[in-house]
């Protein structure tokens, strides 16, 4: 097996990413000069430095041959990488851009937000969005989106070919047995890019139903179908009533189901999202825990069922799907809903969506492995064949999952150990740490709460969250064989 790693194929497809990434600088400006007649060079300058870049990069390494082809290795690399430069490279807008023409942000602020919004963490830096230059809020929430639309490429064609955290459990037509990615990717890649845009223009219509502006229900429809959770307003969603509250909940469920499934239910397979087995379990844990929530919110605040039950459902379906919107502080809540909602942090939603964090199908298989130990505590004698969706299991799919959330779980005590070093509060460091490496938005606690924002935090504290939501967007083992020893070895 040719284990060698071959940079060619990782410098060509990094350099289209960079050049589609200066295409798309370009909307922002173009908005900006509509709405108030004048486009921020910043944009322009951008784009033309990252355009040529990225143009050269792509020139420079054109001529691959067969034998250049991603292999395992080759795959690591690029998938680390794109992740890595491409936030580096949009943050170049943010610098000459802040509250106003005159003021900018440091190149810290800028990375942080944008590997916040590729990662669709959502949590921000910035203050007083309400008067933000239309074309910087446009960049936030595009970043979001593109980010959203890269992780679902990578959780359906990626992860399984890599054999990431379990996820060869979901290996379909675009990654097979073999070394090499097959080019049938290619055919997947279009459809759910047809999914994917048309779900996010059915949000943004009904956002605009529900009485939000045209400007404002594109930010937010882009944000939520990527589970990314970033808005026009400090308040969030605490800006618009409970109309728009509720199509938020849809569509962050929507951004935080398998996409596959909306793939073949517009292939005609009408059943596939209603019978998929992370959606049922997904569904029915979302209900139970919101209805739980609505009851002791409703008494305890002395609010009407419908209010309550608004409140709880945009709040848990926010953090479940690690969207990171926000319609209250649900922190005032008492301290039963601080606990409640840190456990919640990391559930996640379901595989082959946008949302981070350990997600339902991992729980689903830890379940299943842990009734077959209990089985065979009782029967030692007795052979238990592991199933999943009526499929059986791969042999080594167990021991992925219980080895991603060990490694999920270490990292998160890793960088609170390091956060609490750079004199930050327990509460602060532990839920921070949660929330860049379950990619959920807010945190616990006043300071980046869901009242709150991360700009108070020194800048080392900023590199290492930004390091955080890269390491949990890439399902940990992504990231960290770039640091064996081993993986360089040809």
């Amino acid at each position: 097996m040719n284990s060698q790693i071959n940079l060619r194929p990782v410098i060509h497809i990094i350099g289209i990413l960079l050049v589609a990434l200066a295409l798309v600088m370009a909307i922002p400006a173009v908005v900006e000069a509509m709405m108030n007649g004048s486009a921020p060079l910043e944009f322009l300058y951008s784009a033309i430095f990252t355009g040529f870049l990225g143009l050269m990069a792509a020139i420079s390494t054109r001529d691959q041959t067969n034998e250049e082809r991603l292999n395992v290795k080759t795959a690591f690399l690029l998938t680390s990488l794109s992740w890595i430069i491409v936030p580096a490279f949009a943050a170049l807008p943010l610098l000459g851009l802040g509250l106003d023409e005159s003021t900018g942000i440091s190149y810290t602020d800028a990375v942080f937000e944008t590997v916040s919004g590729m990662t669709t963490t959502g949590s921000t830096v910035l203050t007083g969005l309400d008067h933000m230059l239309p074309g910087l809020l446009l960049w936030r929430s595009l970043v979001n989106w593109i980010g959203g639309a890269g992780i679902i490429m990578m959780a359906i064609i990626m992860l399984p070919f890599l054999r990431i955290g379990g996820m060869q459990l979901f290996r379909t037509e675009s990654s097979d047995q073999s070394e090499k990615i097959v080019p049938k990717s290619g055919e997947i890649v279009k459809k759910i890019a047809v999914v994917f845009v048309g779900l996010t223009v059915i949000c943004a219509f009904c956002y605009w139903l529900a009485g939000m502006s045209s400007f404002d229900a594109i930010n937010h429809a882009l944000a939520t179908i990527a589970t990314g959770g970033f808005s026009t307003h400090d308040a969030s969603f605490g800006y618009y009533g409970p109309a728009a509250q509720w199509v938020g909940i849809i569509f962050m469920i929507v951004g935080a189901s398998p996409f596959i499934a909306f793939v073949k239910f517009a292939d005609g397979d009408f059943k596939a999202i209603f019978t998929d087995p992370q959606i049922r379990v997904f569904l029915r844990f979302l209900t139970i825990v919101i209805l739980v929530a609505a009851v002791m919110l409703m008494f305890d605040q002395h609010l009407g069922f419908f209010d309550a039950l608004t409140k709880v459902a945009f709040n848990i379906v926010s953090i479940v799907s690690t969207t990171g919107f926000a319609s209250a502080d649900y922190t005032t809540w008492g301290t039963a809903a601080v606990m409640g909602f840190f456990l919640l942090m990391f559930v996640g939603g379901c595989a082959g969506s946008t949302s981070g964090a350990i997600k339902i199908y991992r729980f689903q298989v830890l379940w299943i492995t842990l009734r077959e130990q209990i089985m065979k505590l009782a029967s030692p004698n007795r052979v238990v064949v592991l199933r999943y969706q009526g499929r059986r299991m791969p042999e080594d799919l167990p021991m992925s999952v219980t080895a991603f959330t060990a490694a999920f779980f270490a990292s998160i005590v890793v960088v609170a150990i390091l956060l609490s070093l750079m004199n930050l509060d327990v509460v602060t460091a532990l839920s921070a740490a949660v929330s860049a490496v379950a990619n959920i938005g807010p945190g616990i606690g006043h300071i980046i709460g869901p009242a709150g924002n991360f700009s108070s935090l020194p800048d080392p504290a900023k590199w290492l969250l930004s390091f955080a939501m890269i390491l949990g967007r890439l399902e940990i083992f992504t990231l960290i064989m770039l640091f064996d020893p081993h993986f360089w070895r040809s």
